[in-house]
This record gives structure tokens, C-alpha cells and sequence, in this order.
């Protein structure tokens, strides 16, 4: 059984940061591109950043030179880093990976961890 387990968010005051960690366990081959989400009240769930197994990363626009993915393959960790953080950076977040068990990856998502950011 594979998890997704997300740890980090909170409340924290506009220009303050947070850093988002997401661990994957349970019978794993390997793991291909990760990525967080968000879903912020009544909006639909976007990407906000990705990163590949290979670190390749990309950002929504909304974020880019505030927040930085980053990844740790031996303990099978995501970061999130999110500094400068504005209201609209308020919401739930989520961690997605393309993990392989056996032959082919598989999505997983993570249970969510709330960020709330107040101006």
C-alpha cells in the first residue's frame, strides 16, 4: 500500500513562509515526477509547481521566484518551500507522484495539508 503524507502548512501572516514536506512510503520501485497542487475555495484544483525525477522544475506563474520544489530521492521527500506568501496563496495543498510498483507508474495523491495565509 502506498502512501502520500504531507506535513507543514498552517497559518502564517502575509510575507511569511512555510515549507510544505510530502513522504512517500510503502512497496515502491521508484518514483517519476512529483507535484504540488492546490485548491483554494471554490476554485478548481491547479498545479502550482513540479519537479521531475531528474529535477527539472516548473511553476505556475502566480509563484515563480517566491516558492521552490525540491526533492529527496533517498527519503522519498518533496518539498515545498514558499516564501513572500500572499493571501491568495491560500488553500489546500496536495501532493501528487507517478509512482511505480511493479511495471508502470500509478497517481497517488496525498490526504492534503491547509495553508491559510491572512493579510
Amino acid at each position: 500500500q502506498v502512501q502520500l503524507v504531507e506535513s507543514g502548512g498552517g497559518l502564517v501572516q502575509a510575507g511569511g513562509s512555510l515549507r510544505l514536506s510530502c513522504t512517500a512510503s510503502g512497496r515502491i520501485f521508484s518514483i517519476n515526477a512529483m507535484g504540488w497542487y492546490r485548491q483554494a475555495p471554490g476554485k478548481q484544483r491547479e498545479l502550482v509547481a513540479r519537479i521531475t525525477s531528474g529535477g527539472s522544475t516548473n511553476y505556475v506563474d502566480s509563484v515563480k521566484g517566491r516558492f521552490t520544489i525540491s526533492r529527496d530521492s533517498a527519503k522519498k521527500t518533496m518539498y515545498l518551500q514558499m516564501n513572500s506568501l500572499k493571501p491568495e496563496d491560500t488553500g489546500v495543498y496536495y501532493c501528487n507522484a507517478a509512482i511505480v510498483v511493479t511495471w508502470y507508474p500509478n497517481d497517488y495523491w496525498g490526504q492534503g495539508t491547509q495553508v491559510t495565509v491572512s493579510s
